[in-house]
């Protein structure tokens, strides 16, 4: 009998990073659920900011190896309002919270792990997004509070930190006059880098290559910090 095929979930799978991060788990053979706002046939939807709902989305795993928190928000030049404040950091940092304590009794089961979706906002300020830029410096703290209480569970909890990627997210910011040039000047690649380059990243701290990695947080971004 073949082995268990590893039980994979995506929060924020259905766009962006979290689609192409469910894609690269369900190509390598993986039992994927992808969850979201919006979500399309193949996917659950999911509100991070209703605790019931998040309750009974994990109730029904008796173990998970993998839980992948890609979900996330952002409204550019409206989070120096506090309403907005609070709306973004509800689904970005309290939401992902909220599923990393839902998916804890089956990640334990399973001795599986946690990788969360930072940004190199996690280490410099966004004047345009405050909120934002705090919801990704919590997220970064957040994975290594996590990483160390849920340790003796076997439980590994890390996170990547993407840098400027080609998503829908950033779609505007590409749009805008100027942006597009100073960002690639910025990054000592070169260029934009691609939703599938940072499922990679995930990819290997899921794995069993990082079986002693947790409290990581790996950047995917170019070089853009180190520049």
């Amino acid at each position: 009998m073949g082995a268990a095929r590893r039980r994979v979930v995506v929060i924020g799978g259905t766009s962006g990073i979290g689609a192409a991060v469910a894609e690269r788990f369900a190509a390598s053979g993986a039992e994927v659920t992808a969850a979201g706002l919006g979500a399309s046939p193949p996917a659950v939807e999911l509100d991070l900011t209703a605790p019931a709902a998040v309750e009974a989305f994990f109730a029904p795993f008796d173990s998970l190896d993998v839980l992948v928190n890609a979900a996330g928000v952002l409204h550019r030049d409206e989070e120096l309002r506090p309403e907005v404040f609070a709306d973004v950091l509800a689904v970005n940092l309290t939401g992902t919270m909220r599923a990393c304590a839902a998916a804890r009794r089956p990640l334990a089961a399973a001795r599986g792990c946690v990788v969360n979706i930072a940004s190199m906002l996690s280490f410099f300020g966004g004047p345009r997004v405050p909120a934002y830029s705090a919801s990704k410096g919590g997220i970064v703290q957040l994975t290594k509070a996590l990483a160390v209480a849920w340790a003796a569970d076997g439980v590994r909890v890390n996170a990547v930190a993407p840098g400027w990627i080609r998503t829908a997210l950033t779609a505007g910011l590409r749009q805008e006059p100027g942006a597009d040039r100073r960002i690639i000047e910025r990054t000592p690649m070169g260029r934009w880098g691609e939703p599938a380059e940072v499922a990679g990243a995930v990819a290997f701290l899921a794995g069993p290559d990082a079986g002693f990695i947790t409290g990581a947080v790996l950047p995917v971004d170019g070089g853009y910090l180190a520049g």
